[in-house]
């Protein structure tokens, strides 16, 4: 963010990236124990492995997901950076519920219009809905 004071932050619950590393080691034993020959599995498993390695390893390096100031929010941009959204970027934020096996549940969502960025509560460590009265509050604060 720019040179603003931080107003609040939510980050990623520590147990969800020592859940998904701890996930990470069964799974690749998982798919060199049903292998038979196969060489499919364990490369499947593998990969699975090292996925929830890499979105481990990111929730412990970027642990923050969003973060709210006098100037606007900051949300994540790639693997580990960091986007500025000044208030005036900002169209809607709102919770809306998802169904789905990708995002179950309410999701805050924050459209400026070019983008929309999705939290869920392990993105955000809060109930979503709690999360938007706090941007909403933060935005009438800063004009």
């Amino acid at each position: 963010m720019p040179s603003e004071t931080i107003a609040g932050q939510w980050r990623v619950p520590r147990t969800v990236p020592a859940l998904k590393l701890a996930t990470a080691a069964p799974l690749l034993a998982l798919g060199l124990l049903l292998a038979q020959g196969d060489l499919l599995r364990p490369v499947l498993g593998g990969l699975a492995a090292a996925v929830l390695v890499g979105w481990g390893v990111r929730d412990l390096v970027a642990p923050v997901r969003l973060a709210v100031g006098p100037d606007g929010l900051s949300v994540p941009a790639g693997w580990t950076g960091r986007q500025h959204l000044p208030w005036s970027a900002v169209e809607t934020i709102r919770v809306e519920r998802r169904s789905g096996r990708a995002l179950a549940g309410p999701a805050l969502e924050i459209d400026t219009g070019d983008s929309l960025h999705l939290f869920s509560r392990l993105d955000l460590g809060a109930d979503p809905a709690e999360v938007a009265d706090a941007l909403h509050a933060a935005r009438a604060t800063a004009g």
